[in-house]
């Protein structure tokens, strides 16, 4: 009996224990951070049923977006002790971007009669979303998923996948709600929206994101702010995530699937692309792995669970932040330093010039350094494409490219701080199993390491180049030619320009 008890202990955590045959809803499944939640409650825990919000595709039944799953790296690991696990993820048809929902009548009479748990992490990430979509999306859809969820006779918790910039007109941010940063509140946003057109909508948005960057992180202030009025005695707490990057250990190191954010900065640099960039150097970026924040992600759930029980009802939604620890911190200058290294240690075998990133603090001298380092060269290869017969590219390429960054710029040349007190408490909650099991400590990551997974990750999911030996030296080949052609380049620039004001001087004497 001893041993028994000793078996089960090792065998269910507290965590383990909580979503053992749950029943799970989770909205944003198919994208990088819910396939990474996905694959961790079916390797960690014996849940019993994931109900994944699906947007249909014309020609496809959403059970076939399920069924490719099975190809995908991430659940390699999964599938290889669990053959069968994916079975237990069923698609809900639906679109966060529908008036109700998109979800059948028939299916929401299954969700609420069987579901436990719910994680709301469905959104619209761009920056430069038109707000009609960003409000149906972000906020509209919120508020419908509460209004889905007070209808689940066995709700014990529901978790709201925020971001934690999404307060980020202050540089000091708590753990709480600032429904004073908005100029209206989110019901009377959400009864305009339902008034006008898109159009006019979309015209109205500079008076009404104010002060706020872009439209994300509007909306998803307006989100919370849906909560903090509806949510009412639901069993909530919300989820702030600051820069979601690769995977650091599980369940494979450095996986990712998309592009996005700083990622995109760190391949565009691998390729030889992007070799300027408007950056604060000594501004502090805000990472954080994507299997940490799943990690943080279910402790949460847990923990709500938890609360309520002992409460009997939530009042105000607890909010549980996610960045970097203050001792551990990373700047954008050592972030530029940390990826242009491996340049020299994993090259891809595909560079269009020798990898450099040129950090510009003064706005006013992109457009500059820009054109000589981007436009110019993108004209001149442009040109040789069309001479062999083929589309050319990089002149839109870089189009777009300026563009991002002028969106990313107020978060390239700004530190925030977050208040992670919450956090730090759900941590210290956590038994020494879960810990292992769930860890998200940013105190102890070794960002030296974390960046070797990521460029490693980078390399064989985006670039879809493997890191044997013969891969490696044709990539230090290419990389060593590209860099005489460089510093030959440079060096030629720098004898003109010599040479040139020489001239002039001779005029002037």
């Amino acid at each position: 009996n001893a041993f028994k008890t000793l078996t089960r202990n090792k065998m269910d955590s507290e965590i383990q224990g909580f979503f053992k045959n749950k029943t799970v809803f989770l909205t944003g499944g198919t994208g990088f951070l819910g396939k990474v939640i996905i694959e961790k409650l079916l390797r960690t825990t014996e849940v019993n049923r994931i109900y994944s919000l699906i947007r249909p595709k014309r020609g496809v039944p959403i059970e076939d977006r399920i069924t490719t799953w099975a190809k995908d790296p991430v659940f390699e690991v999964l599938l290889r002790t669990k053959p069968d696990a994916l079975q237990r993820v069923c698609p809900i048809a639906g679109d966060c971007l529908d008036p109700d929902l998109g979800i059948s009548q028939s299916d929401q009479r299954i969700l609420t009669a069987e579901v436990q748990i719910v994680i709301h992490g469905a959104a619209t990430v761009r920056f430069d979303e038109a707000l009609h979509i960003s409000l149906a999306i972000n906020v509209r859809a919120t508020r419908l998923m509460l209004q889905l969820a007070k209808q689940m006779t066995q709700l014990v918790s529901f978790v709201h996948v925020s971001t934690a910039y999404s307060n980020c007109v202050v540089h000091d941010i708590a753990e709480r709600f600032y429904p004073e940063h908005l100029n209206c509140s989110s019901d009377k946003i959400l009864a305009v929206g339902e008034l006008v057109s898109n159009k006019l909508l979309d015209a109205m948005e500079p008076s009404l994101v104010g002060s706020f960057p872009n439209t994300y992180t509007y909306t998803k202030a307006l989100a919370e702010d849906v909560i903090l009025r509806e949510a009412g005695n639901l069993p909530l707490s919300i989820f702030r995530p600051a820069i979601i990057m690769s995977t650091y250990k599980e369940p494979l190191v450095g996986w990712v699937d998309n592009l996005f954010g700083p990622l995109a900065l760190c391949f565009g640099g691998a390729r030889g692309i992007m070799r300027v960039t408007t950056v604060d150097p000594s501004a502090k970026i805000s990472l954080v792995p994507a299997d940490y924040c799943v990690n943080v992600a279910l402790a949460c759930a847990w923990r709500t669970a938890e609360i309520s029980v002992q409460n009997g009802k939530v009042t105000t939604p607890p909010i549980y932040a996610f960045a970097p620890s203050e001792n551990n911190l990373m700047s954008y200058g050592n972030f530029i330093k940390s990826s242009i290294i491996y340049r020299d240690i994993i090259p891809l075998t595909k560079m269009l010039w020798y990898p450099f990133v040129l950090c510009i603090s003064t706005t006013s001298l992109f457009p500059l350094a820009a054109f000589f380092l981007h436009t110019l060269p993108g004209y001149f290869f442009d040109l040789l494409l069309r001479l062999k017969g083929r589309k050319p590219i990089l002149v839109d390429l870089y189009r777009k490219i300026h563009k991002n960054i002028a969106v990313l710029g107020p978060f390239s040349s700004t530190t925030w701080n977050f208040d992670m007190t919450n956090t730090m408490e759900l941590r210290e909650a956590m038994s020494k199993q879960d810990r292992n099991l769930y860890d998200f400590d940013m105190a102890q990551l070794d960002w030296n390491d974390y960046f070797k997974a990521a460029m490693y990750g980078m390399r064989l999911y985006i670039g879809k180049e493997k890191p044997t030996a013969e891969s490696i030296a044709k990539g230090l080949k290419l990389r060593m030619r590209l860099k005489v052609l460089h510093y030959a380049f440079a060096s030629s620039l720098v004898a003109l320009a010599g040479y040139i004001l020489y001239s002039l001087a001779r005029l002037v004497v």
